[in-house]
């Protein structure tokens, strides 16, 4: 179905929990949700074919969801929330911040001033900094050597893939791998993560110039509607506590479903080895949600 089922590796990610091959996972037969907004859940500048089912994180989307006409949704909660269930944490130490700063894509530049996001990072941060930048602007040395001559540590997650081409596996791995190492997780937008960070067990942030897409248009009511409905999650120091239970909402971490029942949902086959399926029991899905 469509190429957006298999960025940042999600397909795979729920191939591996329903007991399947996640190196050449099926077709999803719907549209799943790849990175949470404030609409339907769904990329605002793609075509949909009308009646294919929209399978979305959280309740909370698929009632803005209901609310913008769209009406064959399923919660199915997000791939992220399924990887932190087979990749429960360990005791580790924890230091410092990991920052991502606001990006822009494939289709729109960030307009921005980094130097100036650097003084607020500086003037918030006490600890080490790593700067995580999307794959455009860290193959940019003008954009990278910004952070670099700061002294932050400045890393890339990978290229979340396009058009079923330059798929990356790895890439929510390495993300989790590197928020688990970090106290603090940072933006200057609310964003995906932000809640990643969250429910990975980092103390959140959002502060410091909210930069401009070549362009921008507001859409669903952009960053006024935002920083008004989510108001507990700005500012330098957010209390952990709320945004957990924020984080665990949005991203459908209560909400996950059995292997059976997410593979009828995606019309995928039963697993070739029964024993292969991963043992997620009830226990460790309320450890992720809380």
């Amino acid at each position: 179905m469509h190429h957006a089922n298999h960025y940042y590796g999600h397909s795979h990610v729920l191939a591996r929990y329903c007991g399947l091959d996640d190196r050449d996972p099926p077709r999803i037969h719907g549209y799943l949700q790849h990175g949470w907004n404030i609409g339907d859940g769904m990329a605002y500048d793609h075509e949909f074919v009308p009646g294919v089912p929209l399978f979305l994180w959280s309740e909370r989307t698929r009632r803005r969801a209901w609310s913008l006409g769209r009406r064959q949704t399923y919660v199915v909660g997000s791939p992220w929330a399924y990887l932190l269930a087979m990749e429960p944490d360990g005791p580790q130490r924890r230091e410092g911040t990991i920052w991502y700063p606001f990006h822009g894509w494939e289709g729109q530049r960030i307009v921005g001033d980094h130097d100036r996001l650097i003084d607020e990072i500086r003037a918030v941060e006490p600890g080490p900094v790593t700067v995580c930048l999307y794959w455009q602007e860290y193959r940019s040395t003008r954009v990278r050597q910004h952070y670099e001559r700061a002294g932050f540590r400045v890393i890339c997650h990978g290229y979340r893939g396009g058009r079923w081409r330059d798929l990356d596996p790895g890439f929510l791995h390495r993300q989790l791998a590197e928020l688990r190492r970090h106290r603090r997780v940072a933006s200057n937008r609310l964003c995906s993560a932000v809640f990643y960070g969250i429910l990975a067990g980092c103390e959140p942030a959002v502060y410091g110039d909210p930069m401009q897409l070549a362009g921008e248009a507001p859409i669903w009511g952009g960053q006024p509607r935002i920083r008004r409905q989510w108001a507990d999650l700005h500012g330098p120091q957010v209390d952990p506590d709320s945004a957990r239970v924020l984080a665990v909402a949005e991203l459908g971490a209560d909400r996950l479903l059995p292997p059976a029942e997410l593979r009828r949902l995606f019309r995928w086959p039963e697993p070739a080895d029964r024993h292969q399926v991963p043992m997620v029991r009830d226990a460790e899905r309320s450890e992720v949600a809380r």
